[in-house]
């Protein structure tokens, strides 16, 4: 499932739905990919299982933000329909090779051997299994988040890490961290981004911003090179067009 693109695939971050329509809305307005939020929503395995492989069947990446590098699930979730996993608050190389041992299979990884998979279709389709691994190796994103001043000035030998695919800045958090939560045209945070996206690209990953929910600085930050970005989550988007609808009501009734 080829997710990257020049124009910067954009993903929906999902905490509220938890029937199989919210992939399809997903889809529908133009999103790559859907970004289940287990850090800070509650899902149970199944439904998350049902989301995930409702977004194989049309063409959306499915990707789990789990709890830690230490979520004990990421496997059992790579073998149940998730085509990546997002971890957060990522702060060392040692940090990103715990993420990377999680959903990668050895030799760099130690990841376990499923006899089945949900993105195979349970069936390699009469291909050895030693081809099956690597495909699924292949189609397996790692995205490691870059969330404090501790991961930032990290960033350089995180992205030096094999196996990981993605540096996303959680804007939200850093700026918190850095002692200036919300202001999300500081020059701080401008530049932090820029030095992700800097080092992503001297070693021959991908960059990612997230928590910077504003279409104009989305914009400036795929101009600057970003190239896997989260829109807005599901509620807040919800909040956005009811607040819109029946505030144009309530302004046409008071005319």
């Amino acid at each position: 499932m080829m997710l990257f693109r020049r124009d910067g695939p954009l993903g929906m971050p999902i905490r509220l739905g938890r029937s199989v329509d919210i992939v399809r809305i997903a889809r529908a307005t133009g999103h790559d990919f859907i970004f289940i939020d287990v850090q800070h929503a509650i899902f149970n395995l199944e439904t998350i299982a049902n989301l995930c492989n409702v977004a194989l069947a049309l063409g959306v990446a499915p990707l789990v933000r789990v709890r830690s590098v230490d979520d004990p699930d990421v496997s059992m979730l790579l073998d149940n329909g998730a085509t990546g996993i997002v971890f957060p608050d990522v702060n060392t190389a040692e940090d990103a090779r715990k993420a990377v041992e999680r959903c990668r299979f050895p030799p760099v990884g130690k990841r376990s051997v499923s006899v089945g998979a949900s993105f195979l279709q349970y069936d390699c389709k009469g291909v050895a299994l030693g081809q099956c691994v690597p495909e699924l190796d292949a189609q397996t994103l790692v995205v490691v988040m870059i969330e404090t001043a501790e991961g930032l000035a990290n960033a350089e030998a995180i992205a030096k890490v094999e196996g990981v695919d993605v540096l996303h800045v959680g804007s939200n958090d850093l700026l918190a961290n850095l002692g200036k939560a919300g202001q999300f045209d500081d020059p701080e945070i401008i530049a932090a981004q820029d030095h992700v996206i800097g080092v992503a690209r001297a070693n021959g990953k991908w960059a990612g911003c997230g928590g910077n929910r504003d279409v104009a600085r989305q914009v400036a930050a795929v101009k600057r090179g970003a190239t896997f970005l989260t829109t807005q989550n599901d509620i807040a988007l919800l909040m956005s067009a009811a607040s819109a609808w029946t505030g144009g009501v309530r302004k046409g009734l008071a005319i």
